[in-house]
């Protein structure tokens, strides 16, 4: 809550002060990477949509305004203070750190290395000359743009998009691109929902816990 009065703008706060109404953190999320955000018979749900709920549940100061956006528009509407709070299986990075402030860690979301399932691709290593979808801004895409400068003879094509992760699973499916690179809970839904047969999984192995957060403006 702290956190919040602190970032939020000063005329919505003393107006809620002078009219004695709750103020409204505009929350911004993607709704389109199930289990953590995704509609559901109209209505915005999921880990992250229902744990801000819950945390703004018994307030007498605050209530949270759910909105749906592309995942760019996350960070830019944080930026002009469009959004206070927002959340999607957003995971840490130094470069997000500089600019938001993050939330102690809401959970935690394993990566798998989705191939189709004669793809010769078999380990992290194995990507490299082999083609993927990322979307600007994640850290699928830092990750990957690390990989390229450590592998310049045979680098990892990119195909930047603003498709959502179901359609980018779909495009893998059907042969498009060689692999893709996100949380395991999201993908074996999708898998799953969207009967997506020729694709697996591989594990990924990681140092770092890979925990996902709140970001507030």
């Amino acid at each position: 809550m702290a956190l919040l009065a602190a970032c939020s703008s000063k005329s919505p706060k003393e107006a809620s002060k002078s009219s004695g109404a709750k103020e409204t953190i505009n929350f911004a999320t993607v709704g389109t990477t199930a289990p953590f955000s995704y509609e559901e018979n109209g209505e915005l749900t999921g880990y992250d949509v229902e744990v801000a709920k819950a945390v703004f549940k018994d307030s007498d100061k605050y209530e949270v305004k759910f909105q749906k956006t592309e995942w760019s528009s996350v960070f830019t509407g944080l930026d002009a203070g469009k959004y206070q709070m927002a959340g999607n299986n957003i995971s840490y990075s130094e470069e997000r750190a500089q600019k938001y402030l993050f939330s102690y860690p809401i959970g935690t979301t394993p990566a798998v290395l989705t191939v189709p399932k004669d793809s010769n691709i078999k380990k992290y290593d194995d990507i490299a000359g082999h083609s993927t979808q990322v979307v600007q801004g994640t850290t699928t895409a830092t990750q990957l743009t690390e990989f390229n400068d450590k592998h310049s003879d045979k680098p990892v094509e990119l195909n930047y998009t603003n498709e959502n992760i179901t359609q980018m699973l779909t495009s893998l499916n059907e042969g498009k691109y060689d692999f893709k690179i996100f949380d395991a809970p999201t993908v074996n839904a999708i898998i799953k929902n969207n009967k997506l047969s020729n694709l697996k999984t591989i594990e990924l192995k990681s140092d770092e816990q890979p925990y996902i957060y709140f970001l507030f403006a």
